[in-house]
Formats: C-alpha cells, structure tokens, sequence
C-alpha cells in the first residue's frame, strides 16, 4: 500500500482500486466474455424481472439461468 503525503498533516492512503493492472483486467474481461459465449449467464430480461419483483417487495431467490 503506498502512502502520499498532502498539504497538511496527514497521509492520503491510496486504495487498491487506484492501481490498474491492465492484464488482469483484460484477462477478465476475456473469461468473462468467454464464458458468456459459452452459454453461462443469466439472461438479462430474467434479471430485470427478478429486480423489478423485488422493487415491488417480492422476496424470491436471483435466477440461476
């Protein structure tokens, strides 16, 4: 964790999420595609009823496909 002094007194801690790495990044971004076009996912439109049910006060478990 790297810390950075500012102006004052105190040290400015930077996050975890201030550090890109691109390779991780990409890399995830092709397994997740990947496994999107292999069929693993759930469809958005089953998504957006579960959330709209659950807007409504419906308590049901996510869609599992």
């Amino acid at each position: 964790m790297e810390v950075q002094m500012s102006v004052g007194c105190m040290a400015e801690v930077k996050s975890v999420f201030d550090q890109i790495d691109g390779e991780a990044e990409a890399r995830a971004i092709a397994e997740a595609e990947a496994e999107l076009d292999a069929g693993k996912g759930i469809p958005h439109e089953k998504v957006r009823e579960w959330l709209l049910k659950l807007a409504r006060g419906e308590i049901i478990p996510p869609p599992c496909e």
